[in-house]
């Protein structure tokens, strides 16, 4: 059983399987019903405290709060006491006064959560630190991969992009190899982190190598400011080498999938016409994000205090 959900790293297989699962059962019993309402978590609090902006992540961990019954409040970095000069760790102590069951951070430092989670009682759910983790990105990717491929084992995943900076690729790899997938990483020279071939994947500098015979194709967003000038010549350049196109996307096998975590910068990582194709699974991604964290939520909450 989760204490946090801290990162993939250190999140067994065992725990993995079964938030995909329990997302799979939220999916058919509340976010596909007419009535989307769940008693599992009634009584229960959940905080997001969210230090980056954010769309997808933000709203579908909110909706998964009401969803399943939680009291659910949202507190934005320039709407806390932080502005104020009170420490992270103090704010943190705040909210489990106020009687927090989760809390769900999302942080620019990484460690962030993994710092608060030693001085809260208090569960912690990352929603993404700096360059490390996005652990629930990549469990609603699993999701999605497994619903669509009707499992993860033995698959081949082209992840292609700015990996360097990406914790959406790093929770991705964590995950999915523990699950028994093949990953291979692509992307220039510049956005590739040294030492990468360390965490069990293959890493390409040449993009239509690594999606040749991919089962599951997955875009990087180019994360512009968390760069520094110079990393690649320019945009339209790197689509060019880099950007994964049709012509590019036959090489993988031909039921393939197309992934990508949002939002999609149209004709840098990936072209416009794919983007909206057959095989894209872009928007299936985000319907299972709020399953996924109706899962993480429930084996985080409802025990506590039981």
């Amino acid at each position: 059983m989760l204490n946090n959900l801290l990162g993939l790293k250190e999140t067994s297989a065992d725990d993995i399987t079964a938030i995909l699962d329990d997302a799979e059962k939220f999916k058919k019993e509340v976010l596909q019903k007419d009535i989307k309402k769940s008693d599992a978590l009634k009584g229960r609090s959940i905080i997001t405290l969210f230090f980056e902006n954010s769309t997808r992540t933000r709203v579908s961990f909110e909706l998964a709060s009401k969803y399943l019954g939680a009291a659910a409040a949202n507190i934005s970095a320039g709407g806390s006491s932080i502005t104020k000069g009170e420490s992270l760790i103090d704010t943190i102590k705040t909210l489990e006064a106020m009687a927090a069951d989760v809390i769900i951070i999302r942080h620019s430092a990484s460690g962030a959560p993994h710092l608060v989670a030693k001085h809260t009682e208090s569960k912690i759910v990352n929603a993404g630190d700096g360059m490390n983790e996005h652990p629930t990105q990549a469990l609603l990717d699993m999701m999605t991969i497994r619903e669509k491929k009707g499992g993860i084992k033995g698959l081949k995943v082209a992840i292609v992009g700015d990996v360097k900076h990406s914790r959406v690729a790093r929770s991705n790899i964590y995950g999915l190899s523990k699950l028994g997938a093949e990953v291979a990483v692509a992307g220039p020279s510049t956005l590739m982190p040294k030492g990468i071939e360390g965490l069990g994947v293959k890493a390409y500098y040449d993009v239509e190598k690594a999606i040749e015979g991919a089962d599951v194709v997955m875009g990087l967003r180019i994360q512009l400011e968390r760069q520094k000038k110079g990393l690649f010549p320019s945009v339209r350049e790197y689509h060019k080498c880099f950007g994964v196109n049709k012509q590019r996307l036959r090489l993988a096998k031909p039921d393939a999938i197309l992934m990508h975590p949002g939002p999609v910068n149209r004709g840098v990582e990936l072209s416009a016409d794919i983007v909206d194709g057959e095989q894209s699974v872009i928007n299936e991604q985000v319907t299972n994000g709020v399953c996924v964290r109706m899962a993480a939520l429930n084996m985080l909450a409802a025990g506590k205090r039981a």
